[in-house]
């Protein structure tokens, strides 16, 4: 890989226009592969880095995928670029912080299979981090060979959003590669998303040609074991880039009112209309939503799940925001104590 071009690599002009010229003539433009304890791998122009962090920057501060300034020589990564887009999740309460997934996806893969592992709530959580994210979201369906009605699945899935794409595949078959060829092109990155065992490692084998320990679903209850445990950058011979995640079973949200609103826009829309601003859609008078649900447009059940979502947001939002506060008032406590220390 040391003959890789920065657009090879995903390299665009929003990157570009965050470069000071001395920074430009001095140091280079690296994209993390992986995350480790205490130091991070890239690609670059130059060739695989090994990069230890500046002061005041953390590995938890960084994520695989993106493109940072790099000093080669030295082994430093000196500075993290704004990101285009930021998956995550509202996973780490206790910190008053989101957890980084990943960072400068184009397009995030969601996948479920044809049997008891499709859950139309989980793929709706899916959805939402990909819309607050400004990720394109592609719902990929797998073992759709060892369904007799993979089309259920498909409308299903269809339901979730308007104009989404929806793929039904046999993970183990010889066209993935073609199936996923328009989002993985030359400087594309794309990423997986759904819980253990659905074939996002048989999938990524089959586009980047790798060689990742897979393992079986349980049949009894058509869940699998995980395979990946960490996350990771590889290249894909169409020329992008596929940034492998763990599986996630257990998938919490947080501070992604936009994502979740994307998610149910004919709930939103018709939200406006309701004669109460602070309406929740249940017996109010005026209600938009509820008369749409009595004409047959809106399936209960969808409503339902919306405002579950939003609660649960809303809590986990209010929650971090509080643990935001603690840590801020804490270290204005320490600082305050600190400085009666020098008097």
């Amino acid at each position: 890989m040391t003959d890789l071009t920065r657009d090879a690599l995903g390299w665009s002009p929003f990157y570009m226009s965050q470069l000071e010229i001395e920074e430009l003539e001095t140091l280079t433009p690296a994209r993390i592969t992986t995350v480790h304890r205490d130091r991070v791998n890239a690609l670059s122009e130059v060739g695989p880095l090994v990069l230890t962090l500046d002061p005041g920057i953390t590995t938890a501060a960084v994520a695989v995928g993106d493109w940072v300034l790099a000093a080669p020589e030295q082994h430093r990564l000196v500075r993290v670029l704004d990101r285009k887009t930021e998956l995550s999740r509202g996973t780490e309460y206790h910190t008053g912080e989101k957890q980084l997934i990943a960072a400068n996806i184009d397009t995030l893969f969601i996948t479920s299979s044809c049997n008891n592992d499709f859950n139309v709530a989980r793929l709706e959580r899916y959805l939402a981090l990909a819309h607050d994210a400004m990720i394109t979201p592609v719902i990929v369906l797998t073992k759709a060979d060892k369904c007799d009605d993979p089309d259920h699945y498909i409308d299903e899935a269809r339901k979730l959003g308007r104009d989404l794409e929806v793929l039904a595949i046999n993970a183990k078959g010889d066209d993935v590669a073609k199936a996923l060829a328009p989002w993985s092109g030359k400087g594309q990155t794309i990423a997986f998303a759904g819980s253990s065992g659905v074939g996002k490692t048989t999938i990524a084998n089959a586009l980047t040609g790798g060689q990742a320990l897979t393992q079986d679903i349980r049949e009894d209850d058509a869940r699998g074991r995980h395979t990946t445990t960490g996350r990771s950058l590889h290249q894909i011979p169409a020329g992008g880039w596929l940034i492998d995640t763990p599986g996630m079973r257990g998938l919490g949200v947080a501070e992604v009112e936009f994502g979740i609103d994307a998610t149910f826009p004919e709930i939103t829309e018709l939200a406006q209309h309701c004669k109460f601003r602070d309406c929740q859609h249940e017996s109010e008078p005026g209600c938009a939503v509820q008369a749409a649900i009595a004409r047959g447009e809106i399936d209960p059940e969808r409503l339902r799940r919306f405002k579950k979502l939003k609660r649960e947001n809303a809590y986990a939002t209010e929650t971090i925001a509080q643990s935001r506060d603690r840590h801020r008032k804490f270290g204005k406590m320490v600082k305050s104590a600190m400085a009666k220390k020098k008097r």
